[in-house]
């Protein structure tokens, strides 16, 4: 399995970004420590992982210092069942569709989970991005070049996918 996941924070007008290793994580609250910590060493109180696996599924999380808890949006919840990533991200809100009864790699529609507003201040709308997961033909790094490029840090991205 094939996973890409970075963590961007912004410093005023400036972004900053670092891609992680997520092979380590068995808790949601894993997750936010390292993505706190980075939003602290980079003097912000945001932070954004993006996650893009297998060319199947993405995964955006926020944090926020004034907010308890993780923000997650998973573009197919199916996929707790079948990735373990998806899974430890799944503890946030309880994401997750029902075990599916088609089997993996047969899944024609997906089904979006999560909290879908939580890029709206950045400039991509919930209905947008619903609309961006579900779009047939649209890979999940396409999906996630357009948060980063609505967002301000499409460059920052661009520079560790290459």
């Amino acid at each position: 399995m094939s996973t890409f996941a970075a963590v961007f924070a912004p410093n005023g007008k400036t972004w900053r970004g670092t891609e992680v290793d997520l092979g380590g994580v068995e808790a949601i609250d894993d997750i936010t420590d390292l993505m706190l910590d980075l939003a602290t060493d980079w003097d912000s109180e945001l932070a954004l992982l993006l996650v893009e696996a297998d060319d199947e599924w993405f995964a955006v999380i926020r944090v926020d210092e004034s907010v308890p808890d993780p923000r997650v949006y998973l573009s197919d919840g199916r996929v707790v069942h079948d990735h373990p990533l998806a899974g430890v991200l799944s503890e946030a809100g309880g994401l997750g569709a029902p075990v599916p009864a088609e089997s993996a790699g047969a899944r024609p529609d997906p089904r979006p989970d999560g909290d879908g507003e939580l890029l709206t201040d950045l400039g991509v709308a919930e209905d947008e991005l619903a609309d961006l997961s579900v779009g047939g033909g649209v890979l999940p790094s396409d999906v996630l070049a357009v948060i980063a490029e609505r967002s301000g840090f499409a460059d920052l991205l661009d520079s560790m996918r290459l």
